[in-house]
This record gives structure tokens, C-alpha cells and sequence, in this order.
């Protein structure tokens, strides 16, 4: 079994595959100062609960945004697992060529993204992630990373608002019947949840103009399938695209 781990900033998800298939996952907060032990403790308890036995993971990959915690998942997997991770970084094996001004500057989750959507929908592509960033990943005609858009995501701003307007409460983040609020809880909603619908079809169709009308959209991240029946530019939600592209690359460094 190959066990494969995205760290977000705010969520970190877990992928379980045998094979080619997703056979389990999960999701847990992003700590920046979890430990090893920690992690390990973690993780029995989340194989247990899957009759799954630490020595039966065979491989492990790692896309961590979060620096502090790259060496606890190391020894994570050094110490429990018995295994040397393939953690994507600098001299990784990901068959994707990234074409930006720094390579280095580009997340391995970006990466990871890009990798399983060219393989999933082809090329050109552009990979929507709804997470603590709202993320805009374009893949050119020739299969190559040739850049993003990088906006707050949508629970940040909601944040922000409840935070810097002392008169104006924290609303849940759901998508109301309408768009003209009649109290102050449907006003923050449709605020907040149709601007952001808007500024993602603004920008899909700006992005369309540049890489083509035939890019595949696909959108991930924890509020993807919120706001995806609303924005027909979306062809397809994957919430495991990462997790995807991490098994490809996986794969990629290890055969």
C-alpha cells in the first residue's frame, strides 16, 4: 500500500491506494508544530480504524507547504513505516516541466495538482483549488505548468470581515436563494458567496482567452463542491487530485 499526504495550511489530507485506487482518506487540521510521535500516533489510529497494519504501507509521499513539519513526517515514516519517504521538492522526479521565473518558488502541492490533472483531462488545463488560497493552476497546450493566480481564499476573507467590522457577526459559508440580503446574515452570504463565484468566472474566462477555449476546468479543495454547481466554466471536481498527483509522482521516483 502507498500512503500519500498533502499539507495545507489549514488541512492536511491523507490518502490510502492500493494499486491505483483511492482505498481510503482522511482529513485532519494542519498543526505547524506537530512531532513525529505525534504524527505516528496519529496515524496508527487512523490505520486501525481501516484494519490496516503499519508494516503493510509499502511507500509514502509528501507534499508539505508547511516547512516545520517536513522533518516530522520524515521521521515519521523513517521511525514507524520503516520507509524513506519521496517528499516533492527540488530534484524530485514530477514529469511536468515548470515553466516560471523560479521554479523553486512553486508549492508541491501546485505541483502535485498539476501533475494528476494533466494525466486525468489532458492539456491545456486550469486547476481551480478552493482552499485557504484560492489558487488558479494553468498547464499550457504542451502539458507544461506554465503559472498560477493566487487570490485569498474564501474563508480568509469571510474572516477578515467578521474580524475588521466589529458590528458585522461570523456567518456560515453557504450559497443563499438569493442575492439581495434581507438581514445582515443573508447580506455577508451573498456578499461574500456570489463575489466569489463572480470572481472565479471572471477570472476562468480571463484565463480561457490565454491558454484556450478547450482548457479542461477542474476544481479541488475543501469548498470546491460548494461552489461548483454554480459556476458552469467547472467541467469537473476531483477532492483527491493532490492525492492523485502525489501517487503518479510516487510512482514516477520509485520505478
Amino acid at each position: 500500500m502507498l500512503l500519500v499526504i498533502d499539507v495545507g495550511n489549514s488541512e492536511t489530507m491523507l490518502g490510502l491506494y492500493e494499486g491505483a485506487n483511492l482505498v481510503a482518506w482522511w482529513k485532519l487540521t494542519t498543526e505547524a508544530h506537530r512531532t513525529a510521535d505525534e504524527y505516528t500516533v496519529t496515524l496508527a489510529a487512523l490505520l486501525s480504524s481501516r484494519g490496516v497494519k503499519g508494516d503493510a504501507i509499502k511507500g509514502m509521499a509528501v507534499a508539505c507547504v508547511v516547512p516545520p513539519l517536513t522533518p516530522a513526517l520524515r521521521e515519521m515514516a523513517e521511525r514507524f513505516l520503516k520507509l524513506t519517504p519521496v517528499i516533492v521538492g527540488p530534484g524530485v522526479r514530477t514529469g511536468i516541466r515548470i515553466l516560471t521565473d523560479d521554479p523553486r518558488e512553486v508549492g508541491p502541492d501546485r505541483v502535485a495538482c498539476a501533475v494528476a490533472a494533466r494525466k486525468l483531462y489532458g492539456a491545456p488545463a486550469i486547476v481551480v483549488d478552493f482552499g485557504t488560497a484560492l489558487v488558479f493552476d494553468v498547464i499550457s497546450a504542451k502539458g507544461d505548468y506554465i503559472g498560477n493566480a493566487i487570490a485569498p481564499g474564501v474563508a480568509i476573507a469571510a474572516e477578515a470581515l467578521f474580524h475588521y467590522a466589529s458590528r458585522l457577526p461570523r456567518v456560515e459559508l453557504m450559497v443563499p436563494p438569493r442575492i439581495i440580503g434581507k438581514n445582515t446574515v443573508a447580506s455577508i452570504q451573498a456578499g461574500t458567496m456570489y463575489g466569489y463565484i463572480s470572481l472565479v468566472e471572471g477570472m476562468l474566462s480571463r484565463l480561457l482567452k490565454e491558454v484556450g477555449r478547450d482548457a479542461a476546468v477542474v476544481a479541488t479543495g475543501s469548498w470546491a463542491e460548494l461552489f461548483a454547481p454554480h459556476i458552469p466554466l467547472i467541467e469537473e471536481v476531483n477532492p483527491f487530485l493532490s492525492l492523485e498527483g502525489l501517487r503518479q509522482i510516487y510512482e514516477l521516483n520509485v520505478h
